[in-house]
């Protein structure tokens, strides 16, 4: 069993923060093109549980970025913060938002044969396709 971890971040400029609870310690990577044209790179988050908190609330921007989820950010900074599964309460924060980063593992990476040959992580990684990597989200939320 994973053990949980109580996380809190911001945004950038701070309009922006939040508290929840992770999953667990992993730090996921995610190649696929609209991650990487978002982040402006690719994107590390980690799966949290249950309903975040957030603090300035109104101050964030949400866009629906496929039929299954839509992508959170501050509307003063433009910092990512998290994206949402649509239409549940299933978010990923950002890693790079989290307040305390020291206790996190890079564990995984998705949509791996999108992942541009400029680069490449030294971690010893769990890889997945895009495929694998649906299927592994689809049959997380069928638990639901």
């Amino acid at each position: 069993m994973t053990e949980s971890l109580k996380v809190s971040g911001h945004c950038l400029c701070g309009a922006v923060s939040f508290k929840s609870e992770a999953a667990g310690h992993d730090v996921a990577v995610c190649h696929c093109g609209m991650c990487r044209r978002s982040a402006g790179g690719p994107m590390m988050f980690i799966d949290t549980e249950g309903t975040p908190v957030f603090e300035g609330a109104d101050k964030i921007a949400v866009y629906q970025s496929s039929e299954w989820g839509e992508r959170g950010f501050c509307s003063v900074c433009g910092s990512n913060l998290f994206w949402k599964a649509a239409g549940k309460d299933q978010y990923t924060f950002s890693a790079g938002a989290l307040d305390d980063q020291s206790q996190l593992h890079l564990a995984t990476e998705i949509y791996i044969e999108e992942k541009p040959a400029f680069y490449d992580f030294a971690n010893d990684t769990l890889k997945q396709t895009g495929a694998e990597a649906t299927a592994a989200f689809v049959a997380s939320t069928d638990k639901d």
